[in-house]
Protein backbone atom coordinates (compact mmCIF):
# COMPACT_ATOMS: atom_id res chain seq x y z
CA UNK A 1 0.00 0.00 0.00
CA UNK A 2 1.62 3.41 -1.36
CA UNK A 3 1.59 5.77 1.82
CA UNK A 4 -0.90 8.14 0.32
CA UNK A 5 -3.45 5.01 0.63
CA UNK A 6 -2.38 4.11 3.71
CA UNK A 7 -3.37 7.85 5.07
CA UNK A 8 -6.28 7.67 3.08
CA UNK A 9 -7.41 4.24 5.34
CA UNK A 10 -6.52 6.04 8.69
CA UNK A 11 -9.16 8.97 7.62
CA UNK A 12 -6.72 11.41 6.27
CA UNK A 13 -8.46 13.61 3.86
CA UNK A 14 -6.19 13.18 0.32
CA UNK A 15 -5.17 16.19 -2.02
CA UNK A 16 -7.85 17.48 -3.83
CA UNK A 17 -10.63 17.53 -1.95
CA UNK A 18 -11.99 20.64 -1.77
CA UNK A 19 -11.91 21.14 1.77
CA UNK A 20 -8.06 21.35 2.22
CA UNK A 21 -8.16 24.48 -0.47
CA UNK A 22 -10.73 26.30 1.42
CA UNK A 23 -9.95 28.63 4.76
CA UNK A 24 -11.71 26.88 7.68
CA UNK A 25 -14.11 28.58 10.09
CA UNK A 26 -13.26 29.85 13.20
CA UNK A 27 -14.76 29.12 16.74
CA UNK A 28 -16.62 31.56 18.22
CA UNK A 29 -15.19 30.88 22.16
CA UNK A 30 -16.12 30.07 24.75
CA UNK A 31 -19.58 30.12 23.35
CA UNK A 32 -18.46 27.05 20.87
CA UNK A 33 -16.23 25.47 23.41
CA UNK A 34 -18.41 22.36 23.12
CA UNK A 35 -17.83 21.53 19.33
CA UNK A 36 -13.90 22.79 19.76
CA UNK A 37 -13.81 19.90 22.26
CA UNK A 38 -15.37 17.26 20.29
CA UNK A 39 -12.94 18.70 16.84
CA UNK A 40 -9.24 18.66 19.66
CA UNK A 41 -10.98 14.73 20.78
CA UNK A 42 -11.34 13.81 17.14
CA UNK A 43 -7.45 15.19 16.50
CA UNK A 44 -6.33 13.19 19.12
CA UNK A 45 -7.82 10.13 17.80
CA UNK A 46 -6.56 10.34 14.40
CA UNK A 47 -3.35 11.01 15.61
CA UNK A 48 -3.02 8.02 17.82
CA UNK A 49 -4.17 6.25 14.62
CA UNK A 50 -1.67 7.59 12.41
CA UNK A 51 1.17 7.10 15.33
CA UNK A 52 0.36 3.65 15.32
CA UNK A 53 1.66 2.80 11.91
CA UNK A 54 4.06 5.38 11.29
CA UNK A 55 6.73 7.21 13.24
CA UNK A 56 7.62 10.96 13.22
CA UNK A 57 10.97 12.34 14.50
CA UNK A 58 10.58 15.77 13.36
CA UNK A 59 7.26 16.03 15.09
CA UNK A 60 3.85 15.80 13.62
CA UNK A 61 0.39 18.27 13.12
CA UNK A 62 -2.98 17.77 11.83
CA UNK A 63 -5.20 20.17 10.82
CA UNK A 64 -8.79 19.06 11.13
CA UNK A 65 -9.49 20.08 7.54
CA UNK A 66 -7.26 16.91 7.15
CA UNK A 67 -9.64 14.69 8.92
CA UNK A 68 -13.11 16.28 7.02
CA UNK A 69 -13.51 18.76 9.77
CA UNK A 70 -14.09 22.49 8.30
CA UNK A 71 -12.80 24.40 11.38
CA UNK A 72 -10.10 26.50 12.74
CA UNK A 73 -8.16 23.84 14.85
CA UNK A 74 -4.71 22.03 14.74
CA UNK A 75 -3.02 19.59 16.92
CA UNK A 76 0.75 19.57 16.96
CA UNK A 77 3.17 16.93 18.54
CA UNK A 78 6.39 18.43 19.07
CA UNK A 79 9.30 16.45 18.51
CA UNK A 80 10.94 16.71 21.73
CA UNK A 81 10.26 13.48 23.66
CA UNK A 82 7.51 14.06 26.96
CA UNK A 83 6.94 17.80 25.38
CA UNK A 84 3.17 18.54 25.81
CA UNK A 85 0.87 18.68 22.02
CA UNK A 86 -0.38 22.15 20.99
CA UNK A 87 -3.79 22.40 20.70
CA UNK A 88 -4.33 25.41 17.83
CA UNK A 89 -8.19 27.23 17.94
CA UNK A 90 -8.37 29.97 15.27
CA UNK A 91 -4.68 30.28 15.25
CA UNK A 92 -3.17 33.70 13.44
CA UNK A 93 0.46 34.11 12.55
CA UNK A 94 1.44 37.58 14.12
CA UNK A 95 4.80 38.00 13.44
CA UNK A 96 7.80 36.22 11.78
CA UNK A 97 11.45 36.64 11.66
CA UNK A 98 13.58 37.50 9.00
CA UNK A 99 15.83 34.57 9.52
CA UNK A 100 14.49 31.70 7.55
CA UNK A 101 15.65 28.13 6.10
CA UNK A 102 14.63 26.06 3.59
CA UNK A 103 13.79 22.29 4.96
CA UNK A 104 12.25 19.05 3.51
CA UNK A 105 8.35 18.64 4.84
CA UNK A 106 5.87 15.81 4.17
CA UNK A 107 2.85 16.26 4.48
CA UNK A 108 -0.10 13.69 5.38
CA UNK A 109 -3.18 14.56 3.10
CA UNK A 110 -0.16 13.57 -0.32
CA UNK A 111 2.60 11.58 2.07
CA UNK A 112 4.30 10.09 -1.26
CA UNK A 113 6.48 13.18 -1.61
CA UNK A 114 8.58 15.26 0.12
CA UNK A 115 9.29 18.95 -0.63
CA UNK A 116 11.37 21.62 0.13
CA UNK A 117 9.66 24.69 1.59
CA UNK A 118 11.29 28.30 3.24
CA UNK A 119 10.01 28.95 6.58
CA UNK A 120 10.54 31.54 9.13
CA UNK A 121 13.10 30.52 12.29
CA UNK A 122 10.87 32.12 14.70
CA UNK A 123 7.07 33.06 14.43
CA UNK A 124 4.51 34.43 16.60
CA UNK A 125 0.87 32.87 17.04
CA UNK A 126 -1.74 33.96 18.60
CA UNK A 127 -4.75 31.25 19.10
CA UNK A 128 -7.56 31.00 21.60
CA UNK A 129 -8.34 29.02 24.35
CA UNK A 130 -11.87 26.53 25.24
CA UNK A 131 -12.57 29.47 27.33
CA UNK A 132 -11.81 31.92 25.09
CA UNK A 133 -8.73 33.31 26.04
CA UNK A 134 -6.23 34.60 23.57
CA UNK A 135 -2.91 33.78 23.90
CA UNK A 136 0.56 34.67 21.70
CA UNK A 137 3.41 32.27 22.07
CA UNK A 138 6.53 32.52 20.27
CA UNK A 139 7.65 29.13 18.49
CA UNK A 140 10.97 28.01 16.86
CA UNK A 141 13.08 26.33 14.28
CA UNK A 142 11.01 22.91 13.79
CA UNK A 143 8.49 23.73 15.68
CA UNK A 144 7.83 26.92 13.86
CA UNK A 145 7.87 24.77 10.91
CA UNK A 146 5.44 22.46 12.37
CA UNK A 147 3.00 25.37 13.41
CA UNK A 148 2.92 27.13 10.47
CA UNK A 149 2.13 24.02 8.34
CA UNK A 150 -0.41 23.40 10.15
CA UNK A 151 -1.88 27.18 10.19
CA UNK A 152 -1.82 26.96 6.48
CA UNK A 153 -3.82 24.23 6.11
CA UNK A 154 -6.55 26.18 8.04
CA UNK A 155 -6.24 28.72 5.50
CA UNK A 156 -6.41 26.10 2.86
CA UNK A 157 -3.29 25.79 1.95
CA UNK A 158 -0.72 23.06 0.91
CA UNK A 159 2.84 23.71 1.50
CA UNK A 160 3.21 23.29 -2.22
CA UNK A 161 1.96 26.95 -1.90
CA UNK A 162 5.07 27.97 -0.11
CA UNK A 163 7.80 26.42 -2.63
CA UNK A 164 9.98 28.31 -4.60
CA UNK A 165 8.66 28.04 -8.14
CA UNK A 166 11.59 25.80 -10.12
CA UNK A 167 11.58 23.34 -6.95
CA UNK A 168 9.14 20.39 -7.17
CA UNK A 169 8.33 17.93 -4.76
CA UNK A 170 10.19 14.49 -4.76
CA UNK A 171 9.33 11.14 -4.41
CA UNK A 172 9.38 9.70 -0.47
CA UNK A 173 11.38 6.79 -1.58
CA UNK A 174 14.21 9.40 -2.86
CA UNK A 175 13.59 11.43 0.52
CA UNK A 176 16.91 10.58 2.55
CA UNK A 177 15.69 12.33 5.66
CA UNK A 178 12.67 9.70 7.11
CA UNK A 179 13.92 8.76 10.88
CA UNK A 180 15.78 11.79 11.41
CA UNK A 181 15.01 15.10 13.61
CA UNK A 182 15.86 18.86 11.38
CA UNK A 183 19.21 20.16 11.99
CA UNK A 184 19.78 23.35 13.66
Amino acid sequence: MRPNQQMQSLGVVQQGIPILSQPAEPFGLPAERAAAQTVIDELFAAVDRIGRVHSFAKGMGLAAPQIGIPRAAALVLPPTAGAEPIILLNPTITAVSDETDEKYEGCLSFFDVRGVVPRPLRMSVTATSLDGAITTVTYEFGLARLIAHEIDHLDGLLYTARMRPDVHPIPVEEYRGTGSAWAY
